[in-house]
């Protein structure tokens, strides 16, 4: 029993991790974060695979937690597809690092390691691992050097850069 309680528990936890040379932000501020964010590019992934027009809206939930719907169209369905999850601070409440779930008690990782801390216009987020990056902008497109300075970022930290795939908002 005690190793099943051991081996719950890594499962359970095991994907709230931080890759390694990546550092959440500090001195965030969570009421400034919240509203909808456009997926402006995304390393692929099976949940996301076909979605264009990505969006991402937080707002506070009665616990002190995130509500996140994100939502995005897939062109094979023709329709709208919207997951509903939940999120909460892992450390501090003025950091980048919150551990998201979009299904019963199994968290991710959700941390942003690179903000626009004067006007929350852009961010940079991962999970666990490298093989989770989002590039986020408060509107459909950004400048390219604001994109390219945040993809020169993610590369210096071991992203693969090369494989991001830019959304569509047209």
């Amino acid at each position: 029993m005690k190793r099943l309680s051991i081996l719950l528990l890594v499962l359970l936890t095991g994907c709230v991790g931080i890759p390694e040379n990546v550092t959440p932000v500090e001195n965030f501020r969570l009421e400034r974060y919240l509203g909808t964010w456009y997926e402006i590019a995304r390393l692929d992934h099976s949940f996301e695979r076909g979605l264009t027009h990505v969006t991402a809206d937080y707002t506070l939930r009665d616990d002190g937690g995130v509500r996140v719907i994100n939502r995005g169209y897939s062109a094979a369905k023709d329709a709208w597809q919207e997951a509903e999850g939940k999120a909460y601070f892992v450390q501090a409440s003025d950091q980048g690092f919150l551990k998201v779930s979009f299904w019963g008690p199994f968290y991710g990782s959700y941390i942003i390691f690179e903000l626009d801390h004067e006007h929350y216009q852009y961010s940079l987020v991962c999970g666990p691992d490298r093989s989770y990056l989002w590039i986020l902008a408060r509107k459909p497109k950004i400048e390219n050097q604001i994109r390219d300075m945040l993809m020169e970022k993610a590369a210096a930290r071991g992203f693969e850069t090369a494989k991001l795939m830019f959304i569509n908002h047209d």
